[in-house]
This record gives structure tokens, C-alpha cells and sequence, in this order.
């Protein structure tokens, strides 16, 4: 369900963009998204920071794309958004005593610190490719093409790099719990 909340916004996006066009598509974007922090503050009484950060660049990114009435700006968002992860992932290295992953796996799952910073790092390089794999579809295919990889590629992309997490964690948790 979770998943489902979260990509509420590209989802609407991506009818849109079906059944109208970039602009149209873009403007329902923003709306869902205004929705979506709404839905979760109304819900929770406090905001997610990934919904915040992508409402806000959504919210200029695609402001920008309808009032300048050029894609180009839509189309960078995705690889800003996940740069800005990047920085932010690498960034929690050198700030606070746990890394970004450990800070939210760290109550489930028991690792070792240097265990903790390779898959940090993991997240830091996948965010890293997916923004640069967004700028190769975005200069080297038509805008059909990229709608399509911005719901399936970059979703399918995502899950294949959460099962191999899945994977290397399992293989590290058995570890732990036999030598216990």
C-alpha cells in the first residue's frame, strides 16, 4: 500500500501524459503531489522528507515546465531528485553517528558498521546511475520513451536493486545469528 501511496503522483503522471500531453501530465503531477503531503500531514501530523523534496522540485521544476512551456525541465527533475539522495546519503558518512541506512534499518536488522557503510554507498552509486541513466534517455530518446522508462524503467530498476539489498542482507543476517 505504501508503494502505491508513494508513486500516486508518476502514476498520475503517466495517465495523463497518455491522455493528454507533457503539460497536462506535468500540472497533474504537481497537484497529486500537493495531495499526497497533504494526505500524509492531515494522516500523520508531520510530512515525509522524500514527498517534501519532491513536491518542492516537482513543484518548480514542472512550474517551470508549463509556464516556459518547455519538457526539458520535467524531464531533469527525476535526476536532480535522485543526486540530491546521493548527496544526502553520502553526506550522512560524515555527519551524525549512523549512516542514512543504518538510521532507518538499524531497529530490524543488526550489522556490522563496515557492513552498514558498503550499503550506504550501494544507494549512494544506484542513486548516482539513476540519475545519469535518466539524462540518457532523456537526450537520446523521444518523450514517449522517457514517460515509459520514468514509471517501468526506473520503477523496475528500483525493485531489481532492492532485491539484490534484500539478497546481500540475508546473507549477512544469517551470518550474524549462526555465529550467536
Amino acid at each position: 500500500m505504501k508503494f502505491l501511496y508513494d508513486f500516486f503522483p508518476i502514476l498520475l503522471f503517466f495517465i495523463a501524459y497518455k491522455t493528454h500531453d507533457i503539460y497536462v501530465a506535468t500540472g497533474v503531477a504537481i497537484a497529486a503531489s500537493f495531495v499526497q503531503v497533504g494526505y500524509y500531514w492531515w494522516k500523520h501530523r508531520r510530512f515525509e522528507n522524500m514527498h517534501l523534496i519532491t513536491l518542492v522540485l516537482l513543484t518548480v521544476f514542472g512550474g517551470l515546465t508549463i509556464f516556459l512551456h518547455d519538457e526539458m525541465f520535467i524531464k531533469w527533475k527525476p535526476t536532480i531528485v535522485n543526486w540530491l539522495f546521493a548527496m544526502v546519503f553520502l553526506g550522512s558518512h560524515w555527519i551524525g553517528e549512523k549512516t542514512i541506512v543504518e538510521r532507518m534499518m538499524s531497529k530490524n536488522i543488526t550489522l556490522a558498521i563496515p557492513l552498514w557503510t558498503r550499503l550506504n554507498m550501494s544507494w549512494v552509486l544506484f542513486f548516482v546511475a539513476m540519475g545519469v541513466i535518466n539524462l540518457y534517455v532523456v537526450y537520446y530518446y523521444d518523450t514517449d520513451t522517457w514517460v515509459n522508462f520514468k514509471l517501468f524503467g526506473m520503477m523496475g530498476l528500483t525493485f531489481a536493486f532492492v532485491i539484490l539489498q534484500a539478497i546481500f542482507l540475508s546473507k549477512h543476517i544469517q551470518q550474524e545469528e549462526s555465529q550467536e
